[in-house]
């Protein structure tokens, strides 16, 4: 599936409901990236050691953030590609990136500190992953829920704060499930 046939599924401000704005998007490539502590993680390299985007080519993201509070924000990327590779894929990253309960990302020149744990995802698809990060840098931290699920050729992957994350995961699915 194109990008573009993707981007049609990516959830929008009327499928979150009122508060939500979408987020200009930031470049994320993460070239200058230096894991320690978590052999498995720094194989993976770049976006994805830093939690970011996993590497599939046909990829669309969008982001929101949720006026109420300050500081909840969630994102939704769409991947294609065949079934085999998506699993194949997703689950490595996923596996990697919780099988060391916390290592250590040097990203342009910031320390953080990184804790990652396996948590369990909605039934939605045909498989589905969850895992929760916690980045440190200085005295900050932000807590990250990251869900994906498979259905079909497609995964959705929706992060963010947990409350966000649980609240829009099964709509980001739906619509990603869409076949016209």
């Amino acid at each position: 599936m194109s990008s573009a046939a993707l981007a049609k599924r990516l959830l929008d401000e009327g499928d979150l409901g009122e508060g939500y704005a979408r987020k200009a998007e930031q470049p994320g490539r993460h070239d200058d990236v230096t894991v320690t502590g978590c052999p498995a993680v720094s194989e993976l390299g770049g976006d994805a050691a830093a939690g970011g985007s996993l590497g599939f080519p046909r990829r669309v993201k969008v982001s929101f953030t949720y006026a109420s509070s300050t500081g909840s924000e969630v994102s939704e990327e769409l991947y294609s590609g065949t079934a085999a590779e998506l699993s194949s894929g997703v689950g490595r990253i996923f596996e990697a990136m919780t099988s060391c309960s916390s290592y250590r990302v040097l990203a342009g020149g910031t320390a953080v500190s990184v804790t990652a744990q396996e948590v369990p995802a909605p039934r939605l698809g045909d498989e589905q992953w969850g895992q929760l990060l916690t980045f440190t840098a200085g005295r900050r931290s932000q807590v990250v829920k990251q869900t994906a699920v498979r259905v079909g050729m497609v995964v959705a992957v929706v992060s963010g704060s947990a409350a966000l994350v649980d609240a829009h995961v099964a709509k980001a699915v739906a619509k990603a499930r869409v076949t016209s």
